[in-house]
């Protein structure tokens, strides 16, 4: 007669935690594990109240449709920005990149978020990116200059180039931001002053 399994020692709300946190990128079963009990161990409140933002979170938040901006309303708040200059693109690698450049006040045109950047080690790919959008975009809405604002890195700087490979096509003027910006940093890690100056040194893309 076949055995019976042994029941489970460990709780199935905690079984369905680790399940769940082992699913998001870099974060394998162990580090799933780590985050599981120390959750467990922090103050209920605190717990609670990390649910609750991820459940406001997933319930609250869109992707804007015509940028792919994270926010609260479709369009977000730049794209609906009538007083903005919506021909000029400034695109970038993900939402945080818009938080940090807004705080320049330097820049009055729109963003594009790409969601990433090329990395074929990664299996990061032009499919798995927000790129038809953006050169939909420059298609249909009259744009004149789109601004490539990739992180200074080795992955950045081969989107880049594709990015004025596809662009190039479509005669628009491109321009990247100045290399005032440090090699190896991304844009949510350096000051206002430096981005400002990126900004406005920003040069000419040549495919």
């Amino acid at each position: 007669m076949a055995k019976s399994p042994k029941p489970s020692t460990q709780s199935p709300a905690l079984n369905r935690l680790i399940d769940q946190l082992s699913t998001l990128p870099g974060v394998g079963r162990r580090s799933a594990e780590r985050i599981a009990f120390h959750l467990l161990k922090s103050p209920r409140d605190e717990t609670v109240q990390l649910a609750d933002a991820i459940r406001d979170f997933a319930i609250n938040l869109k992707i804007c449709s015509a940028c792919g901006n994270a926010t609260d309303t479709d369009p977000c708040p730049i794209c609906a920005n009538d007083h903005r200059d919506h021909q000029t693109i400034l695109v970038v690698e993900k939402p945080s990149d818009i938080v940090q450049l807004e705080t320049t006040g330097q820049y009055d045109g729109v963003y594009h978020v790409l969601m990433g950047r090329l990395s074929p080690l990664d299996d990061i790919g032009p499919g798995e990116l927000n790129l038809d959008g953006l050169l939909d975009r420059v298609k249909k809405q009259n744009v004149r200059e789109v601004i490539l604002g990739m992180h200074p890195t080795a992955e950045g700087d081969g989107t880049a180039l594709y990015l004025a490979d596809q662009l190039n096509q479509l005669g628009v003027t491109l321009t990247r931001l100045a290399r005032g910006l440090p090699v190896g940093a991304a844009l949510d890690t350096v000051s206002k002053a430096v981005l400002g100056d990126a900004l406005h040194g920003r040069r000419h893309v040549d495919s």
